[in-house]
């Protein structure tokens, strides 16, 4: 049974739960498609920052998968790794990290790990998903999963971006801005970019001139929300998660993501 573990999105700030006691959850199934014969625990050990990462990595057919940041760090980048966090890493032949997180390289360097450091273009935009998943499937050697995954996903994505097209009030694409991070959601749904904001604060003149666009939807980052992004704009404000859960089901964020668009696009 795979070993996964729960993260998220900050780091600086926050305990790693005693000791960071991993939890062992079920991530893979003797339907795997591994290219590891036997129970899949013969596969590499993966150790990942954030669930986020952590959604890459099984999308990609790893079965041994551990998360340090735990759920209740909203910002990844703000987590401080804790010596129990050392011991996991040690022991890992992979550790995936962003290069908004430091202390990936930290980590390492502190554990004396031989782990492969990779870093992760972390964007669930649909063509960056899937280049990502292949590129670690090849790694981990694994690629068989992986391939399997992508066409799953590439079915899932087409069907959930036709619901959101045919949810379009009047049939019309909405305009919408967008935080970086989340720019995916609207293209998922065939919105009309009319521009992005972050990941540093909004400033005051990026208030007045994105609002001075119209945009229908504010497309914000659930990650690093400072709430209302265009609070005189009319344009309602929609929040994409862009972490998976414990499960690290990287699927389940775009079927998240359709379900609140579609609520947006419902209410226009």
């Amino acid at each position: 049974m795979a070993r996964t573990r729960v993260p998220r999105t900050p780091f600086l700030a926050l305990t790693l739960c005693a000791g960071l006691a991993l939890t062992a959850t079920g991530c893979g199934d003797d339907d795997s498609g591994s290219d590891s014969s036997g129970s899949g625990t013969g596969g590499p050990s993966i150790v990942v920052t954030t669930a986020w990462e952590g959604g890459f990595a099984t999308a990609a057919g790893a079965e041994d998968v551990q998360v340090l940041v735990p759920p209740s760090v909203q910002h990844a980048p703000d987590y401080e790794p804790k010596p129990s966090d050392l011991a996991v890493v040690a022991e890992a032949d992979f550790v995936l990290y962003a290069p908004f997180e430091p202390y990936a390289e930290q980590i390492k360097e502190a554990a004396g790990s031989d782990a492969e450091l990779v870093e992760v273009a972390l964007d669930n935009d649909a063509g960056t998903v899937k280049t990502e998943v292949a590129r670690l499937g090849r790694m981990f050697g694994t690629e068989k999963a992986a391939t399997k995954w992508t066409k799953t996903f590439d079915a899932e994505y087409a069907e959930l971006s036709a619901g959101l097209k045919e949810a379009r009030p009047g049939g019309e694409a909405p305009a919408a801005v967008a935080q970086v991070f989340t720019a995916w959601a609207g293209k998922m749904a065939g919105v009309r970019m009319l521009g992005t904001y972050g990941p540093d604060p909004v400033t005051a003149q990026e208030v007045s001139d994105l609002s001075a666009k119209k945009p229908d939807l504010v497309l914000d980052n659930a990650h690093m929300s400072t709430g209302t992004v265009l609070p005189d704009s009319g344009a309602d404000q929609v929040k994409i998660v862009n972490y998976p859960g414990e499960d690290l089901d990287l699927l389940a964020v775009y079927r998240d993501a359709a379900a609140e668009m579609e609520t947006a696009l419902g209410a226009r």
